[in-house]
């Protein structure tokens, strides 16, 4: 079940990136990768370190996501969340696990399919495979 996000994110493409008090990244489906608590935005030449629950602006980084895809979508084994997009490969947004809140969620417009919970646990609300968004 780790492991099944990859079933649900990859090959999705980003359609819209969002921020304030959290980051969404929108993907076609519709899904959405909810970001509520720090993450890391790496590309070939930079890397950025956003706290979203104190207000932020996406930077143009993160705007130059759309009409990308997926690539590969990981759940740690401490919980937290790894996506990688396509192009040139080495463009990586990590989700690190917290032990108070809940820092990643995806959800569809039907509720969360999955979420990394306090204290790294990772709930999922539906059988990954079953999910045809």
């Amino acid at each position: 079940m780790q492991n099944a996000i990859g079933e649900v994110l990859a090959g999705r493409r980003v359609v819209a990136v969002t921020g304030g008090s959290r980051l969404d990244i929108t993907l076609d489906g519709p899904v959405t990768v909810r970001v509520a608590h720090e993450f890391v935005f790496t590309t070939p030449s930079e890397v950025d370190h956003f706290f979203p629950a104190l207000s932020f602006r996406p930077s143009p980084a993160l705007l130059r996501l759309v009409g990308r895809t997926v690539g590969t979508a990981l759940v740690t084994m401490a919980g937290g969340l790894h996506l990688s997009f396509s192009g040139d490969g080495d463009t990586l947004l990590t989700v690190p696990p917290h032990a108070l809140v809940a820092p990643w969620s995806v959800v569809t417009p039907g509720g969360a399919v999955c979420a990394g919970l306090a204290g790294g646990e990772v709930a999922w609300t539906e059988q990954p495979t079953a999910f045809d968004g």
